[in-house]
């Protein structure tokens, strides 16, 4: 069982409102979000697109209902940007979290990205960084970390995402060998590791030292397989249905969380699984999780 006192459990808003595709759950407001968050059981959420930006109507939302934010997703664009240009942004966005208790980054490397265009398979058409793009990003990420943790006393988390530079596993393997651990952890997802063919198990038991935040995200692989045979993008397989809530599709999670306790990881764990809320109710799909992490963890 994963202790209490060190590990949390966050819920990502994604499942109400999507940031990618605006009309997928345009009816539900902050507030709606929010309150059915904190009634699941959750004690911790990332940012949406409907969150105040002001840190003190926020912070005084989320306080009615014991929820913090634990960790906001950063856009970076390294290999395509002037360093110069990613840095202020990164800081502003530092800023914000640290006015809100944060302790975490995640970033991910969206230069080339294809994961929300409509109209771009999401299999065959990623870019791959050549030599110089990786020296530039990993450099760039040490960098960023650096800022994140000296000057902030926050932690900087990678995100490796389908449609992105670092997707599968050799990818994830250069970014974590070319990187400083001081200075850059990986956010574990299970299923971005999933939908690429990568067993999330034996990823979790690769870095597991180095993991600093978690997403739990399912997914079903018939939807995933239509996806790939029909060429489609990432946001119709969201559509579709590629995700779900962890014990609603193929993962197993329960080694996964045991590797997690083993390995005495601390932080929170973050259920994410963007569907359309039309289909998948938010609230039961959120109460649903909450009861499985339950069964499997005893948090």
């Amino acid at each position: 069982m994963l202790d209490k006192v060190k590990v949390k459990l966050g819920i990502a808003p994604i499942g109400w409102t999507n940031d990618d595709l605006p009309d997928l759950g345009a009816e539900n407001t902050f507030e709606q979000c929010v309150s059915e968050m904190a009634l699941a059981g959750f004690t911790g959420c990332e940012v949406g697109n409907k969150y105040p930006k002001d840190p003190k109507v926020l912070k005084e939302a989320l306080d009615l209902r014991g929820l913090q934010i634990c960790n906001q997703w950063f856009s970076c664009f390294l290999i395509t940007k002037p360093f110069e240009e990613v840095e202020k942004d990164f800081r502003a966005q530092l800023e914000f979290l640290k006015a809100m208790g944060s302790k975490i980054i995640g970033a991910s490397e969206q230069s080339y990205s294809v994961q929300g265009k409509q109209d771009v398979p999401i299999f065959g058409h990623k870019y791959v960084m050549n030599d110089d793009e990786w020296r530039t990003f990993c450099t760039g990420m040490d960098r960023l970390g650096k800022i994140a943790k000296e000057d902030y006393g926050i932690a900087l988390t990678f995100h490796h995402h389908m449609g992105t530079v670092v997707q599968d596993e050799d990818e994830v393997k250069r970014m974590m060998e070319n990187t400083n651990p001081d200075f850059v952890s990986l956010l574990y997802d299970t299923g971005h590791f999933a939908y690429c063919g990568v067993d999330p198990l034996k990823m979790v038991k690769t870095y597991a030292d180095r993991i600093k935040h978690v997403h739990l995200k399912d997914i079903r692989p018939e939807i995933v397989e239509k996806v790939k045979k029909e060429n489609l993008s990432f946001l119709e397989g969201v559509r579709m249905g590629t995700f779900t809530v962890p014990g609603d599709g193929s993962i197993d999670f329960e080694p996964i969380f045991k590797v997690l306790e083993e390995t005495g990881y601390e932080g929170y764990m973050l259920v994410e699984a963007e569907q359309d809320p039309a289909k998948a109710n938010p609230l039961a799909y959120a109460i649903k999780a909450r009861k499985y992490i339950a069964e499997h963890t005893g948090l």
